[in-house]
């Protein structure tokens, strides 16, 4: 696998220039950044949460945790994290660890922490364990741009 097919298509669809950076595989977002010699600050990893009507993508840098309770603060919902099979039937082209932060690509809404709203450059997993997508900060908000920005990380120890 390469880059998720309905992700390609989606970016494909607007226009953005995007390039792959393959890497070994890896299990982590942190390890992808590390592998692919990509600084952490400009990994945006997903976390998706579940909530009582549907689901949102929570996307942050990869060197940060989500602080659960303020993003359900954020949402006014309360929140839990989705099981693998939840993300296995909302980003089915993907492999469960390695969703793409673009959720209109997939109908899903996205939240993004806002220490990812000034990046010059993003880097993402793109669908599979072995392959990032690099876009610049611009085309990352524009891919975005639904999206709601807002503090709800802190950085990993």
């Amino acid at each position: 696998m390469t880059i998720s097919s309905t992700l390609r298509d989606y970016i494909e669809q607007k226009g953005t220039p995007y390039e792959t950076v393959p890497h070994h595989r890896t299990a982590t977002t942190r390890q992808s950044a590390l592998a692919a010699h990509v600084p952490g600050s400009q990994m945006a990893k997903s976390v998706v949460v579940h909530h009582g009507s549907g689901y949102a993508l929570a996307v942050l840098p990869s060197t940060h945790r989500v602080e659960l309770a303020t993003l359900q603060d954020i949402l006014d919902k309360p929140l839990g994290l989705a099981s693998e099979d939840e993300v296995a039937s909302l980003f089915q082209d993907c492999d469960v660890g390695a969703v793409p932060p673009i959720g209109a690509a997939f109908d899903v809404p996205v939240v993004i922490d806002e220490s990812l709203a000034d990046g010059a450059d993003i880097y993402f997993e793109g669908g599979d364990h072995r392959t990032l997508v690099h876009v610049s900060g611009r085309d990352f908000r524009n891919l975005t741009s639904g999206a709601q920005v807002a503090r709800f990380s802190h950085p990993a120890v």
